[in-house]
């Protein structure tokens, strides 16, 4: 992070990376009204323009020096809100099984716990796993195949089964990640209690 960490919230949102970081936030409302009206090509597209800013803000951000702790809080949030977005609307509209949904965001209610547990021993949160942005990374692609299947029928009988299998896989890594990120926690706390002693 270098000399970034030094500036103000106000100075780290201003920086090319976290506008586009918060375009990619802006867009998440756009997506689940798409999704839940069933206008699923247009759904497509916002989340093709959420995946091409997500490219280019990481790539600008190591680019410019500009890696800041706001892009690096920014980022998975937009990620977990495009997840959570859409696996509930997918599950309301009946492209998905409920239980699917349930699995995946129960994962990041696990998790909950242990932010304030993070916060009592002066931490935030800890940094992104590179499991978890392989489960990420799965579930991202999942969806939007199984919006193209949904879409285009002819295509079903190739399209559903990648689309189940990245989201299978997306949601084993997830909870893989989930995880490794509660046993670090346990560690930092166990480090943070033997400091104190």
């Amino acid at each position: 992070m270098s000399e970034n960490s030094n500036l103000s919230l106000t100075q780290q949102f201003f920086t090319l990376p976290n506008l586009l970081s918060a375009l990619r936030l802006a867009l998440v409302p756009v997506f689940l009204v798409l999704l839940l009206e069933e206008q699923n090509l247009m759904a497509i597209i916002v989340l093709a323009i959420s995946s091409v800013t997500d490219y280019l803000d990481g790539y600008f951000a190591r680019k410019f020096n500009q890696v800041t702790r706001l892009g690096q809080l920014l980022d998975p949030a937009a990620d977990r809100l495009y997840i959570f977005s859409t696996l509930v609307a997918l599950s309301i509209t009946g492209v998905i099984p409920a239980w699917l949904a349930a699995v995946i965001i129960g994962r990041d209610f696990v998790l909950l716990i242990a932010y304030p547990v993070l916060a009592t021993h002066g931490y935030g949160p800890l940094p992104v796993h590179y499991l978890g942005k392989a489960g990420t990374f799965a579930l991202l692609y999942a969806f939007p195949l199984l919006l193209i299947a949904d879409l285009w029928v002819a295509a079903e009988f190739i399209v559903l089964p990648l689309a189940w299998a990245f989201a299978l896989w997306g949601m084993g890594l997830y909870w893989w990640a989930g995880i490794v990120y509660l046993r670090q926690v346990r560690e930092v706390v166990k480090t943070s209690r033997t400091r104190v002693l």
